[in-house]
């Protein structure tokens, strides 16, 4: 009776349990948190040192006695016990007020989830502490952040690369009528370039070098103008600490594999899509969300593809968790869109 009482208090939340970021919205403040997914740990006592945007910064530069733990892989849970410590850990610090109330959370989650991942989802976020915790897919959560008509019988293409994984769906009528999840995406592109470094400059360079490369000078399409940025690593062959100045072109070169793999889901999925809804994608478009939808160009190579026209959500990185955000102003009319 106690818990039903305090429970008036909760807030209902909308999470987007990504591999690179975790992002938490409230109907009444709308995106309240925007962490990287990321969890320091005493090796030694199994304690938590630190969560999100301090514990990133520990990736690469800790010692034996510290691990730096990114629980989510591919999109999913890789490390239950961690994952629910950091969602515990989010929840707490977005939830003011009493420590009894149990705040509802819609999480979105990829189309290629399967059952048991589904279930290790609800689980991690119920053993965190949280009330009722509903379901949505990635893409169906993108359409509605980006206010596309999601529940008219049109057709609509939704492509969200995350940090794990590339969602290509269509929507219409509510439902995915049809999807490609792959999971290659910003991470593979960080290991892409990495792998790439390493190879042609003889230069280990860690993790979130390899991202901050990306994001200065990474492209999918040749720029107007030449970037240039200068990166520090260690020598491969010395073990000595160097510096090289790298091209958008060496980074362009470094993205094909990945880049290709996003492109050729694509094309699959166009290939599958039902005559009917490939005319209205052929009409409206294609969508373009998450973080990957910031890679240089990419918009300009897909439209190079496809022919189709391209467009990118005003703020890519938070499209999916407004619009699971939005599910939670309208219970009943989002009902459909839920998964479990």
């Amino acid at each position: 009776m106690f818990r039903k009482f305090f429970n008036l208090f909760s807030k209902d939340l909308a999470m987007d349990l990504g591999t690179a970021n975790s992002l938490l919205y409230t109907r009444a403040d709308g995106i309240v948190l925007n962490e990287p997914s990321v969890v320091a740990i005493d090796a030694d006592r199994g304690h938590v040192l630190a969560v999100g945007k301090e514990a990133k910064e520990f990736l690469g530069r800790t010692p034996k006695s510290i691990k730096a733990i990114r629980p989510m892989r591919d999109g999913v849970i890789a490390d239950f016990e961690v994952t629910r410590q950091m969602i515990a850990y989010f929840i707490k610090k977005v939830i003011a007020g009493f420590s009894l109330a149990r705040p509802n959370i819609v999480i979105c989650v990829p189309t290629g989830i399967t059952q048991v991942e589904k279930r290790a989802v609800i689980e991690s976020a119920q053993q965190a502490k949280a009330g009722m915790v509903r379901l949505i897919e990635e893409p169906m959560a993108a359409a509605i952040g980006a206010d596309l008509p999601f529940n008219q019988p049109v057709g609509n293409m939704v492509v969200d690369i995350g940090g794990g994984t590339t969602e290509v769906a269509v929507i219409s009528l509510a439902a995915v009528a049809y999807a490609e999840s792959v999971r290659i995406a910003g991470d593979a592109m960080n290991s892409a370039i990495q792998r790439y470094l390493q190879n042609e400059f003889q230069l280990f360079i860690g993790e979130n070098m390899a991202e901050r490369v990306k994001l200065a000078v990474g492209s999918a399409f040749p720029l107007p103008e030449q970037l240039v940025v200068e990166i520090s690593g260690k020598d491969v062959v010395s073990g000595t600490p160097r510096s090289v100045r790298v091209t958008d072109g060496h980074v362009r070169e470094a993205l094909t594999d990945p880049v290709r793999a996003i492109l050729l889901a694509v094309h699959k999925a166009l290939e599958k899509t039902p005559p009917e809804l490939a005319a209205d994608i052929s009409a409206n478009g294609l969508l373009l969300t998450g973080g990957g939808a910031l890679l240089k160009g990419l918009d300009l190579l897909l439209h190079k593809s496809t022919g189709l026209n391209i467009r990118i959500d005003s703020d890519p990185l938070t499209t999916v968790v407004r619009g699971t955000g939005k599910t939670l102003e309208n219970r009943a009319f989002y009902e459909s869109v839920y998964i479990n």
